[in-house]
């Protein structure tokens, strides 16, 4: 077999419970432990799963594969902690609903960040905070999914994926100066930084691999559609309109708020997933749009900071 290199396409890393629905099982797991969660597994190998919050998301990730003919733009890892025999039936799951997906690492109880940089992950998505936070605490955008809304109808044919600004595209530099000293010191602090760009968060590469993903592609009918959805309103969007321009990114769409909830605009947005760091709006926005929290880094003082 030929080598394979995942560092010329976007990896994303995915665990099971994020792309299928495997709450009844992981509940089995959490009350009678590994023993009976193996059993139920094998009993229901061929029962299919249904689908998870992040599902609709693959599915059109990997259709962009479809559209160019000399190479994989997207490349997707089921990563779990669970054993190879329990993931029999994921992957029957996989092939039933045609994802096109091939490679997993099944840890066998073993923190799934040490496996990520091995794979080359751009992004990781899981249900579960412990995971989720060992991958931040290593470098590598990750956020932990909500559970699925109700009701929710995709756009077919597109990926649609919003991110919030601070803390998330950008650095919390300006979200501590806010959380801090309020938000007339944030003004100040921003007017007099516009004409510099904002350091990097922790998505920032991501969105510039999507970025460059969806330039790859024709114009016309073009599968992206990139969101900013931030509480930033004027004058402090300048900076964050210079910092784009900076990165040489341009979003198909910018919503600056400023204190109006985030849900309404991300339902008439559409998302196939919303990237936040705070509960206050992943909470209402995961009750309309598939929604993910951004974790902040272990020791970070926005961990002990109210939200809001």
């Amino acid at each position: 077999m030929m080598s394979f290199n995942l560092e010329d396409c976007l990896v994303i890393g995915i665990s099971s419970r994020a792309l299928f629905d495997l709450e009844e099982e992981n509940a089995l797991f959490e009350e009678e432990g590994i023993d009976a969660y193996r059993a139920y597994q094998r009993q229901h190998e061929d029962l299919v799963l249904g689908r998870g919050t992040a599902y609709y998301m693959i599915e059109e990730l990997l259709k962009i594969n479809d559209l160019v003919d000399d190479r994989r733009l997207v490349e997707v890892v089921v990563m779990s902690k669970n054993s190879p025999d329990t993931g029999l039936r994921v992957f029957a799951s996989i092939d039933h609903y045609g994802l096109d997906i091939s490679r997993a690492a099944f840890a066998g109880g073993e923190d799934l960040h040490e496996y990520l940089d091995a794979f080359s992950v751009d992004l990781f998505l899981s249900k579960s905070e412990e995971d989720v936070q060992g991958a931040v605490d290593h470098g590598v955008a990750s956020a932990i999914l909500y559970e699925p809304p109700d009701g929710y109808a995709p756009v077919a044919g597109q990926i649609r994926i919003a991110f919030d600004g601070d803390a998330v595209l950008f650095s919390e530099e300006s979200e501590k100066v806010y959380k801090e000293q309020g938000l007339e010191a944030f003004v100040e602090h921003e007017n007099l930084n516009r004409d510099n760009p904002l350091p990097d968060g922790p998505f920032a590469k991501l969105l510039c691999i999507l970025a460059y993903l969806q330039q790859t592609l024709p114009r016309e009918d073009n599968p992206f559609r990139l969101a900013l959805v931030t509480a930033r309103k004027s004058p402090s969007h300048v900076r964050v309109v210079n910092t784009l321009r900076d990165w040489g990114v341009n979003l198909d769409e910018a919503f600056f708020l400023g204190g109006m909830t985030k849900s309404k605009v991300l339902q008439s947005f559409r998302a196939h997933i919303f990237f936040d760091d705070q509960d206050v709006h992943v909470g209402p926005a995961s009750r309309v749009v598939p929604s993910a929290r951004v974790p902040y880094k272990t020791g970070s003082s926005l961990k002990s900071l109210p939200e809001g």
